[in-house]
């Protein structure tokens, strides 16, 4: 294996250990993925544990999504961090947690007919690119809880084409997805994105 994969590898096990550590990775959920330079992609395998990641459970991808190592399977979402690969060029980090917020919002979400989570005058706006005041806004797409990943997919890039959506996204029921430049950048906004989700439901509760 090249030092890039290795290094990736390396940020994606480190990377798991920390979401777990915070609650965002219970069991086998979620899944994680670096680009690399050869135009392929690390990505955890399927049904691995994030917060007990070895090497041999990060798997190398080409381009279209063919592994190159047999080792194991590669994530049931992968077409999900191809999507987001092709979309967005400078992208060079996938990350897909389950946190118990975004679920939660995710499913309010749906039941008020998948409306787009507006995320507005929280300043830890400022931590995504492009955002330098609390006066910006953030709308988080909602899409349904769909098995058949390739149609998940396919739904995502439609409405990316059409609406611009950055930084983030959630299905309903199940948790939600952020990338950014390296895995560092994609932490901070999982971060970011958990810190808004937790205010959007402690919210909701007061005015309940």
């Amino acid at each position: 294996m090249s030092d890039e994969f290795q290094q990736r590898s390396a940020e994606l096990i480190a990377a798991g250990q920390t979401l777990y550590a915070r609650g965002m990775l219970p069991a086998t959920s979620g899944n994680l993925s670096a680009r690399l330079g050869d135009g392929g992609f690390a990505i955890t395998a399927s049904g691995t544990h994030k917060g007990q990641l070895t090497a041999e459970q990060i798997l190398h991808l080409d381009a279209a999504g063919q592994p190159l190592t047999a080792a194991a399977r590669p994530s049931a979402e992968t077409a999900l961090h191809l999507q987001i690969y092709r979309r967005f060029p400078a992208a060079g980090a996938v990350l897909h947690p389950h946190s118990v917020n975004a679920t939660l919002l995710s499913r309010l979400q749906a039941e008020a007919g998948y409306t787009p989570l507006l995320l507005s005058d929280y300043e830890l706006l400022k931590a995504f690119p492009d955002r330098d005041s609390h006066e910006h806004s953030l709308t988080v797409p909602v899409f349904p809880n769909i098995q058949d990943i390739a149609v998940l997919a396919q739904q995502v890039d439609d409405h990316m084409h059409q609406y611009p959506t950055p930084w983030g996204y959630l299905i309903a029921g199940h948790g939600f997805y952020t990338w950014g430049a390296t895995v560092d950048e994609a932490l901070r906004h999982v971060e970011a994105f958990e810190f808004l989700f937790t205010c959007e439901m402690r919210l909701r509760g007061l005015k309940a």
